[in-house]
């Protein structure tokens, strides 16, 4: 392992760890795509996994040689790992880091909407979900209950930044997913064009419940989620072929937009053996 004890908190060869801010990384090679953070072992695995070009890491000295650690610099033997105290690491990046591990990576291109979708039976679209950790959350249920894709709109919080990558427990890297393209029709008729059905997650006068019967016998379907508080656009709402509502007690009206999700995902997504 190529390992370089830190002795200038103000080596710009740390820069991207400690003092660039997740748009900077984003940005970071411009024209050409840029860079993003992925933390903990798990996370920097699914990445590798995934196919994506590990740059440089930042660990804590003291897991170097813990099994998940090492087996994760093994796999990238040619990089510079910078390595410091659990102290030193706290005061340069702001945090603790989790298992004491940081990956700088390379992005790589997103496939467009229509590639992303061409066998996909069931797609989740989320309309301006901006935090990260809701984001993060959601890719989990997505991986977890058989969701085959999701789109974003650019109004939502980036997967690969940092939290939304370590919440998600690095499924960002294993669900196929995309951003749609403000400038090109609605999203509901895009999606419709590509034959599915757009069912907005709304609490409206006439929405169906989650199990209702006509849902289910759906062969292609797209659970659309919105942001915390507002909920969907209106011309979201307008536009999308159901609105459904997941059946409460006690009062209450409705979940975070992750909890929901998940709900939604395991009533609706296509269970597989």
């Amino acid at each position: 392992m190529n390992i370089i004890n830190i002795q200038n908190y103000m080596d710009p060869a740390l820069d991207i760890f400690t003092r660039l801010t997740e748009a900077e990384l984003l940005h970071f090679y411009e024209p050409d795509i840029g860079l993003f953070i992925a933390e903990s072992p798990k996370v920097i695995g699914r990445a590798l996994d995934a196919g994506y070009e590990p740059v440089a890491v930042l660990a804590e000295d003291r897991y170097l040689e813990h099994p998940s650690t090492a087996e994760i610099l093994s796999r990238m033997p040619d990089i510079p790992v910078f390595a410091s105290s659990a102290d030193v690491l706290c005061h340069m990046t702001g945090y603790t880091l989790t298992r004491g591990l940081l990956c700088a990576m390379r992005r790589r291109p997103l496939p467009v909407v229509s590639e992303l979708c061409g066998s996909a039976r069931r797609v989740a679209v989320l309309e301006d979900v901006m935090n990260p950790t809701n984001v993060g959350a959601i890719f989990r249920s997505a991986a977890a209950l058989n969701i085959d894709a999701v789109l974003l709109t650019r109004g939502s919080s980036d997967p690969l930044y940092r939290r939304s990558a370590r919440v998600s427990m690095g499924t960002v890297f294993q669900v196929p997913w995309t951003f749609l393209d403000n400038a090109q029709e609605p999203w509901p008729i895009a999606l419709k064009a590509l034959g599915f059905h757009t069912a907005a997650m709304a609490l409206t006068p006439d929405a169906i419940p989650l199990n209702d019967p006509s849902l289910s016998g759906v062969d292609r379907l797209v659970i659309a989620l919105g942001t915390e508080g507002y909920g969907l656009r209106e011309e979201t709402l307008r536009l999308c072929d159901s609105h459904v509502i997941i059946p409460m007690s006690h009062g209450v009206d409705s979940l975070n937009v992750a909890a929901a999700s998940a709900v939604a995902f395991w009533e609706l997504g296509g269970r597989r053996s």
